[in-house]
């Protein structure tokens, strides 16, 4: 089953109540009041696109190694995927199908990052569980996000519902700011230059791993 697939499936059955989920109708409006909102506030349409210059980053791994973007380019391509957290299922399942498609990526001599502005125990977490074999960055305060043109401030009456959820942000993020990045994915190649973006605002919406193997093939310093 594709990536979007599956997560329609899930959508589905959250959004009916069916369990484990049991989720009151008036949690999916909020929820959906906030995708409206974000998706009406054009801040997608401010993030960085294809042909622009990704910014430089220098991140740590869950390990607390600094992983920098400039090494990163120096062996091939990099792909980007920017990660809300281990909270979240749908950023979850999106992670799974990158690792699946991670040998196709490294065929073609590219490496593959998460980037989420969770803390690294944290994030410990999210590779165990989904059984990565690529890193996932710690993003304190999600300026690498912001950078990218991705961090929002959640509204009021959607912090409210996290918390009632005991979804506590803080504590996931060691942060107390309530921001999360745009679920976002990026190839960048060797020169720094963005050849591929998907950024949607609709954290329910996610593109297919292999729609970024055209532009890893042009990238790529191996023969595809």
């Amino acid at each position: 089953m594709i990536l979007q697939s599956k997560l329609d499936a899930f959508k589905a059955d959250f959004e009916a109540g069916k369990p484990p989920y049991n989720v009151p109708p008036s949690m999916i409006e909020t929820m959906h009041r906030a995708t409206s909102e974000l998706i009406a506030s054009g801040a997608a349409t401010r993030a960085l696109k294809a042909g622009d210059k990704a910014p430089a980053f220098a991140l740590k791994d869950p390990d607390g190694n600094t992983v920098s973007s400039a090494d990163l380019l120096a062996a091939g391509p990099l792909v980007v995927s920017f990660y809300r957290g281990v909270w979240c299922p749908y950023c979850n399942m999106e992670l799974q199908a990158l690792q699946e498609a991670l040998p196709r990526f490294e065929q073609l001599g590219a490496r593959l990052v998460a980037i989420s502005p969770q803390t690294a125990v944290n994030n410990r977490k999210s590779v165990r569980q989904n059984a990565l074999g690529f890193p996932i960055l710690s993003d304190t305060h999600n300026d690498v996000a912001a950078a990218f043109g991705l961090r929002f401030a959640m509204p009021d009456y959607l912090i409210e519902l996290y918390k009632s959820l005991k979804n506590d942000l803080p504590a996931f993020n060691g942060d107390p700011s309530w921001t999360l990045p745009m679920p976002a994915r990026y190839v960048i190649g060797q020169d720094g230059t963005i050849l591929y973006a998907e950024v949607n605002p609709d954290y329910t919406r996610r593109p297919e791993p292999d729609d970024m193997l055209p532009a890893l093939r042009r990238a790529s310093p191996v023969a595809a």
